[in-house]
């Protein structure tokens, strides 16, 4: 994974620290909105998928760049210390709503993507009080899903695609149904989780399922799901639909599971549409380098 950016690509530099929830230290970055204009939006928080270090959602958070998005690295992803214990998706819960007031933030959208979209599902059900709006991508309701494809699914038992470029970009395709150019945009900012950490993740999922709790959800929800997601097939985003009332899905064509980096504007104008805001800018940076995305944390 680089340390730096490339010279000539403009990006939102996220705010990086570390935030100690019990014994566990997180790895959290927050991306700051340029709207200053009629209000403030709300901020966003950003729950990524399994094995997936907050830097990825560097493209997302360079498009997204009206609203402040905050994220961070699950135990043992990233730049986060490996778990002591195992960990349930309403401890993941427990910890992003510690993160949020820590920065300031007590009223939130949530986005989830894929195993992220689990841990949306259980915030949005855990603090519905902080939960704005509900955006749910290439994600299923838990163990409950309909399977995806055994191609797919045999690979995601080992975080090999993390440590091995080769083998991201020879099992791409089959892996996530996505075009094989969508590898190095998956890689360029990729940092191999540690084994545990990884597992871990796998774990915190076992057993768990959302159906019981998607009918308390109220707040306005959005579900985008790809036709062509080896992993998580579409028929889990009909799931979802059905049982969070007045939810809304998007079908998107031509889409596999990874379609928020590989089909990254058409992504934001679909739930910029739903949102209801317009598009804001980065603003320029004028005589100043780019500094590393990879910052040193500040204590929390």
């Amino acid at each position: 994974m680089p340390d730096t950016f490339p010279s000539d690509t403009h990006h939102n530099i996220p705010r990086i620290r570390f935030s100690k929830v019990g014994n566990q230290k997180l790895r959290t970055a927050v991306w700051k909105g340029t709207d200053k204009g009629a209000g403030k939006r709300t901020p966003m928080l950003f729950f990524n998928g399994i094995g997936a270090n907050l830097e990825i959602a560097q493209a997302f958070a360079d498009k997204f760049t009206g609203r402040d998005i905050i994220t961070f690295d699950m135990p043992g992803i990233g730049g986060s210390p490996d778990p002591t214990v195992p960990y349930r998706p309403w401890w993941a819960a427990k910890a992003a709503k510690q993160i949020l007031l820590e920065n300031g933030y007590n009223k939130v959208d949530v986005l989830g993507v894929s195993w992220g979209g689990g841990m949306a599902q259980q915030f949005a059900f855990q603090y519905p009080d902080m939960t704005e709006r509900l955006v749910l991508c290439a994600t299923a309701p838990g163990v409950t899903m309909v399977p995806g494809d055994i191609r797919a699914i045999s690979k995601m038992g080992s975080p090999k695609r993390y440590k091995d470029r080769e083998f991201l970009k020879q099992h791409f395709e089959t892996l996530y149904g996505d075009g094989p150019d969508g590898a190095g945009m998956f890689a360029e900012h990729m940092m191999a989780p540690s084994l545990k950490g990884y597992w871990f993740q796998l774990l915190c999922m076992i057993g768990w399922s959302s159906l019981p709790l998607l009918p308390f959800l109220k707040m306005p929800t959005l579900i985008i799901a790809g036709d062509r997601d080896h992993i998580v097939p579409l028929a889990n985003a009909k799931i979802l639909k059905f049982m969070i009332k007045d939810s809304r899905l998007h079908e998107f064509e031509d889409a596999g599971h990874l379609f928020l980096l590989t089909k990254r504007d058409e992504s934001v104008d679909i739930i910029r549409h739903f949102f209801e805001e317009p598009e804001v800018e980065l603003p320029p940076r004028k005589n100043r380098k780019l500094k590393k995305l990879r910052l040193k944390p500040t204590a929390a």
